[in-house]
């Protein structure tokens, strides 16, 4: 076991580890550390614990001190800082006429370096333009290109819920999500109806994606032929997931009659546990491979 804060460095950001020393920490309080970009100021989200050796990245940093009311000052400072830089960098790419899109600026606490992100549809020769950023601001430059996902977690948004975007507000890191997880929860599967502001599938399609599998295996497909607890064979035609409700047409005097029943009150054969979900639109597909080209976020690697 080996004792760890865990310290944020950006609002919903990724957590990292760092040795917390003889230092009392508690959640809330501000630290310095030293991260792969340089001496960083970060929040603590996560008290002293003690956790497994092979969850920490090795070698694990230690906490170089608390902040102090200086450093709190510094960091106000680099945050109006950010904010010339960011319209200084806007000039500069309209200068030199560059297809991009400035989402963000950042500066490590100790000013060592400056980090610009923006969004591309290709590769941009950015050279020069690093190189006039480089005689203003007389410190190191990395401009890093994020996809649109990451954009949408720094710029933040309201999701069609009404809610603050959770990429934004809590979401430590992307999930997979999958057109599956909409199939699984009865949505419907336009992708307008299933897309979150960044145009990538919603990340929320993942909080119930458990609860729907587990629901969903208890219940016939619809097409299966089920026995009913009153001795009628029939067809299911439509199911109630939350409700754990069956509808299934039945023929009773020679007559079809739909009839809706309790999952207990039903036979059937069991669903396997790796199903084929048909999915004929070309639209749906295209998202799925959007996402899989997305990968994993690329946005935070201190």
């Amino acid at each position: 076991m080996i004792k760890v804060i865990g310290v944020r460095f950006r609002k919903a950001g990724k957590i990292y580890f760092f040795d917390p020393m003889n230092f009392a920490i508690k959640a809330g309080n501000h630290v310095i550390v030293e991260t792969a970009r340089g001496i960083e100021y970060g929040s603590v989200v996560l008290e002293p614990r003690e956790i497994e050796e092979e969850q920490v990245i090795q070698p694990l940093k230690p906490v170089i001190r608390l902040a102090t009311s200086e450093d709190d000052r510094t960091e106000v400072k680099n945050k109006e800082k950010e904010k010339e830089a960011f319209q200084i960098c806007l000039d500069k790419i309209k200068k030199h006429n560059l297809e991009m899109k400035l989402i963000d600026v950042e500066y490590t606490f100790d000013n060592n370096k400056v980090l610009f992100y923006f969004t591309a549809d290709g590769r941009i020769d950015f050279r020069e333009l690093v190189k006039d950023l480089a005689a203003v601001f007389k410190t190191r430059i990395e401009l890093r290109q994020i996809g649109v996902r990451d954009e949408t977690k720094i710029l933040g948004g309201i999701g069609i819920c009404g809610r603050p975007l959770c990429c934004n507000s809590y979401l430590s890191e992307f999930v997979p999500v999958s057109i599956k997880m909409a199939k699984e929860q009865n949505l419907s599967l336009n992708p307008t109806k299933i897309s979150g502001v960044c145009g990538r599938l919603m990340c929320c399609l993942k909080n119930e994606e458990e609860t729907y599998e587990q629901l969903n295996r208890r219940l016939p497909f619809i097409g299966d032929s089920v026995t009913t607890d009153d001795g009628l064979r029939g067809e299911v035609s439509g199911v109630s997931v939350l409700r754990q409700l069956v509808k299934v047409i039945v023929t009773i005097n020679d007559e079809k009659e739909i009839r809706e029943y309790k999952v207990e009150q039903l036979r059937f054969k069991p669903r396997h546990k790796k199903e084929k979900i048909n999915i004929a639109d070309e639209e749906l597909k295209k998202l799925e491979i959007l996402e899989m080209k997305e990968g994993k976020s690329k946005l935070d690697d201190n």
